[in-house]
């Protein structure tokens, strides 16, 4: 899983660290932090160009 480059993956400045910015209910999230998932199913790649080619 690489977080580092999840469109979901954000700077908290409350916190001071990177966190998931996603609504993960009690199991989901129990299985990021423990690392019993084989990968995130949530994960989308950040592509700030999306935007740029969907105006062309």
């Amino acid at each position: 899983m690489k977080c580092e480059s999840c469109m979901y993956y954000v700077y908290d400045e409350d916190w001071e660290y990177y966190v998931c910015d996603l609504d993960l209910d009690e199991d989901e999230m129990e299985r990021f932090l423990t690392g019993k998932t084989q990968g995130c199913p949530y994960y989308r790649l950040e592509d700030e160009y999306a935007t740029v080619r969907k105006q062309m």
